[in-house]
């Protein structure tokens, strides 16, 4: 693989002490996992025993302050085993990043050491009625004295059930829609805080997804996170920089989806011959590799930029939408190649194209991608 090629001796060693413990102790454990639906937080704890708590936290805030293009590669490298356990784990540190990007520093110390403490975060932004619409936000957030309340339910929150600590958009000015939002942090254990259902998912199910209710919980102000209805400006913010980030853990899908396929077309016999050696076969494996390469290049292009704080909203679009697309298609090949053994649970690749399919959904659909694309490149005229 071509970024290994690039990697730093550390960087090199992070990616295979993660990679080889997690194909060892973790992989004959996924199925079981997985058919309870359940997040790995024996394995979640593993990790951190292995120094990667907060890995992408900086060093001043008690995390390891790893850059975007390790942080990568160390999530590809656990997406190679399973996207599901990638998915929580990556997201431990999500609901942090606002804290990180618009916080107090009372605030990023204070949470960033709970996080290097192994404590797991979660954003809550997206809601029934409005999924990527910020604008329509119904969960309000109204300031009595020197503290906030909120009320509303979220929905479809990676970590909701399993999080210490929760980054909640609520509307405090909601006639001004997504100029009105507002970002705060609220402790799991504050009263009026609860886990509503579980989704009960297609693919990465390994990975914790519930509504997180919160019905008359008290906030203290000062856990408003920035300024007061600044939470849109600075979602985008956050977005622009873990939309590409954040399909890193694809690349393993995609690679492992290859690389099985490759083993497997070499092994299939067909009229005497190995599926391998037919140029309808190898045509397929070609392409794959060329999507992958591809993509890849795509991610660790952003990923280098952002490492040198240059946050592009469009450009978070673009690689989303095009490593998001790549997975499942490499996945889907793969499947093609297994034949009808592709299809059954017996073999992995049904796995690996189930857990592909979310990465077109999350941090905003692609129709929504496409969208900040064109407006971007055809803006709206001014009157």
């Amino acid at each position: 693989m071509s970024e290994y090629q690039l990697m730093t001796e550390d960087q090199r060693d992070m990616v295979k002490l993660v990679k080889d413990f997690l194909m060892k102790e973790y992989l004959p454990h996924v199925s079981e996992y997985e058919a309870k639906g359940e997040y790995p937080l024996e394995f979640h704890k593993k990790l951190g025993e292995l120094g990667l708590f907060a890995m992408d936290v900086p060093e001043e805030y008690g995390g390891l302050g790893l850059d975007a293009v390790t942080t990568c590669l160390i999530r590809e490298a656990i997406g190679y085993v399973d996207a599901g356990f990638a998915s929580s784990f990556a997201a431990s540190t999500f609901g942090i990043k606002p804290v990180l990007l618009a916080g107090t520093e009372e605030q990023k110390k204070a949470y960033g050491a709970r996080l290097a403490e192994g404590q797991i975060s979660a954003m809550c932004l997206t809601e029934p009625q409005s999924g990527s619409d910020m604008g329509n936000t119904k969960c309000r957030a109204v300031k009595d004295g020197d503290e906030y309340v909120l009320n509303g339910t979220k929905c479809f929150i990676t970590n909701g059930g399993i999080a210490d600590i929760y980054t909640v958009a609520a509307s405090t000015s909601p006639e001004l829609g997504s100029a009105g939002i507002s970002l705060f942090i609220v402790d799991r254990n504050t009263p009026g805080v609860s886990v509503g259902k579980e989704e009960d998912k297609l693919g990465i199910r390994t990975s914790n997804t519930t509504d997180v209710i919160f019905q008359d919980v008290r906030i203290p102000a000062t856990n408003l996170i920035g300024e007061e209805n600044k939470g849109f400006a600075i979602s985008q913010k956050l977005l622009a920089r873990t939309r590409p980030t954040g399909m890193a853990s694809a690349l393993g899908v995609a690679q492992r989806a290859l690389d099985l396929a490759v083993d497997y077309a070499q092994q299939r016999v067909t009229f005497g011959k190995p599926i391998a050696s037919r140029q309808a076969i190898k045509f397929k494996l070609a392409d794959m590799e060329i999507r992958l390469q591809t993509a890849r290049a795509q991610l660790f292009y952003n990923a280098q930029l952002i490492d040198k704080g240059i946050y592009d909203g469009m450009l978070g679009s673009v690689t989303k939408t095009c490593v998001s697309e790549m997975v499942f298609d490499v996945a889907n090949q793969a499947l093609q190649i297994f034949g009808g053994y592709g299809y059954s649970r017996e073999y992995p690749v049904e796995k690996l194209l189930r857990d592909a399919r979310i990465f077109s959904l999350f941090e905003g659909t692609n129709e929504i991608q496409r969208m900040i694309i064109g407006g971007t490149l055809v803006p709206k005229k001014r009157n």
